[in-house]
């Protein structure tokens, strides 16, 4: 009998142990969640300094990046991971798509070991080819830093020839990082344990398509910030 206690003993330890990468990667995906909403919210609060509203309003796509870490002093390489939404047909927006970037780090300031950054996409096709896994921005999306403050113009938006409008900040000041030559792709095992599920694309999720039994409730808090300054 107390061998038979031991070996359920032992196997409930064993469940235990495989199941926990499983919910401790769910929980990381919720606290970065957490994480985007703030720094959108922080982004947004700086007027003089923060993408214009104009252009907001006229976002297809926003990728929310904090943490991007610099490997190496001025040429080295970066990587980091966030969330991105696109805005659907009916001008709502969709769940959040989990993303990467890497890339060489020319750009990076001296000294600064991180940075926060946000894309703005205005063009459909740029969204449209990162859904099918990802892209280099640059080559295959022009991309460029952003225009800052408040004063901007839709008009002025419209002339602007960039699909992908980029801001950074580092330690709370605007860094003017160059993304040129990054790969974005998307982070499909991140999307999965988010929502636990599996085979989800990111076409899918965008156009609202996907088929999402578990959304959890931070998702809607994210969806809330970002609806707030986008209208």
């Amino acid at each position: 009998m107390r061998c038979q206690k031991v070996v359920i003993c032992f196997f409930c330890l064993l469940f235990i142990i495989s199941s926990a990468p499983v919910f401790a990667e769910n929980n990381r995906e919720i606290a970065k969640v957490e994480v985007c909403a703030d720094v959108f919210r922080q982004f947004v609060a700086m007027p003089d300094n923060a993408p214009p509203k104009a252009l907001l309003n006229n976002a297809l796509a926003i990728a929310i990046i904090p943490g991007i870490i610099k490997a190496g002093f001025i040429a080295g390489g970066r990587y980091g991971w966030g969330v991105m939404m696109c805005r659907k047909d009916d001008g709502n927006w969709s769940n959040p798509v989990f993303v990467n970037v890497g890339g060489g780090s020319f750009g990076f300031q001296a000294g600064v070991q991180s940075i926060d950054a946000i894309m703005v996409f205005k063009s459909r096709k740029s969204v449209d080819r990162l859904a099918q896994g990802k892209f280099t921005l640059g080559a295959d999306a022009a991309v460029a830093a952003g225009p800052v403050g408040r004063n901007v113009s839709a008009g002025t938006d419209i002339r602007l020839e960039a699909e992908v409008y980029t801001y950074s900040r580092a330690r709370g000041l605007f860094a003017g990082v160059s993304f040129t030559g990054s790969v974005l792709a998307i982070d499909y095992a991140a999307t999965d344990d988010f929502y636990g599920a599996s085979g989800l694309t990111a076409g899918d999720i965008f156009a609202g398509k996907a088929n999402l039994k578990k959304v959890p409730p931070v998702t809607g808090h994210l969806l809330q910030i970002i609806d707030q300054y986008t209208k």
